[in-house]
């Protein structure tokens, strides 16, 4: 390993809810103001950059590259290589892994890294359009199920694989509601306490008139209704558990962080907030995606000698 990695200047815009605020801002728009908040919290020079990765799904209709444009649009210049990630939901922390490998490995010192996805704007999809639908009834597609929600190989539904590993560890719909409602109480305190605060940087939105609305605080929170939840229907399945309170929620936002070498750190007095001593990965059966962050903190025990004792929080 040719150096220690720290990270810097970790930022994240809030969290919209599925066609609320974030509706008619792009995903790029999005890490703009991430990006731009993570290298001023850093402290590092715009000029110091040597290359972003940003990790996006939902592409359709963004236009190409969303890292390159949001490198550029971020005030980072056109000689700063950009690369846009497509890895599901490690799109970002796949970032952040590759860009440790381009220090660790003598490529660069300063990486911008990062996650953008705007879930509200994912297009339909008319497939047959380019080449003529002829005669009969076409199909609309929806890209927010077609190139992410639902699984490449049998088209089943993210939700569908959550059923079957609450079923294969014998996790019931209470115990779900119960977890979720927690997060959601943890949450709303959370930000009735301002503890998101040092984190979030707020989006501008501007309209046709000029009138500016800023969003600062994250949304879906706000509408938990504990009384209407436990009374939700299973989604994916009559005899399922999951559903559409405690699954995970459909949002837009972005997310940044510096990647910087322990030589660049020291060289610009910049201190750190993390040192990242190992990462891991693990692929199995697409059906059981949900277990292998399993695996995948099994390996990185191994690769570091640790047990889970010696973890504080897990996250």
């Amino acid at each position: 390993m040719k150096s220690e990695v720290f990270l810097a200047g970790s930022a994240r815009t809030p969290l919209g809810s599925f066609c609320s605020a974030f509706g008619d801002v792009t995903a790029v728009q999005l890490g703009i103001t991430a990006v731009k908040a993570a290298v001023e919290r850093s402290g590092i020079q715009v000029g110091d950059v040597d290359e972003v990765y940003i990790g996006n799904i939902l592409s359709g209709g963004l236009k190409p590259n969303a890292a390159r444009q949001i490198s550029i649009g971020a005030g980072l210049g056109d000689a700063v290589p950009a690369t846009t990630l497509n890895m599901l939901c490690g799109s970002g922390m796949k970032a952040i892994m590759i860009g440790a490998q381009s220090i660790q490995c003598g490529d660069n010192n300063v990486v911008v890294a990062g996650g953008i996805e705007n879930m509200s704007r994912a297009p339909y999809l008319l497939e047959s359009a380019r080449t003529g639908y002829r005669m009969g009834h076409g199909e609309i597609y929806d890209s927010l199920l077609r190139d992410a929600l639902l699984d490449a190989f049998d088209g089943s539904h993210m939700g569908t694989c959550g059923d079957k590993a609450a079923a294969r560890y014998g996790f019931t719909r209470e115990d779900q509601d119960t977890y979720a409602i927690q997060s959601y109480k943890r949450a709303q305190e959370a930000i009735a306490k301002g503890y998101f605060k040092s984190e979030i940087a707020p989006h501008e939105i501007i309209d046709r008139r000029g009138n500016v609305t800023v969003v600062d605080t994250d949304e879906e929170p706000a509408r938990f209704n504990e009384e209407k939840f436990v009374k939700l229907r299973p989604a994916f399945g009559k005899d399922g558990t999951v559903t559409a309170g405690n699954a995970s929620s459909i949002n837009d936002g972005a997310s940044a962080i510096i990647v910087l070498s322990a030589e660049k750190a020291k060289a610009v007095g910049i201190k750190p907030e993390a040192r990242i001593l190992g990462y891991a990965q693990h692929a199995h059966e697409p059906e059981w995606f949900t277990l292998a962050p399993i695996h995948a903190v099994k390996k990185l025990m191994e690769k570091l000698d640790w047990t889970p004792a010696d973890v504080d929080l897990f996250e």
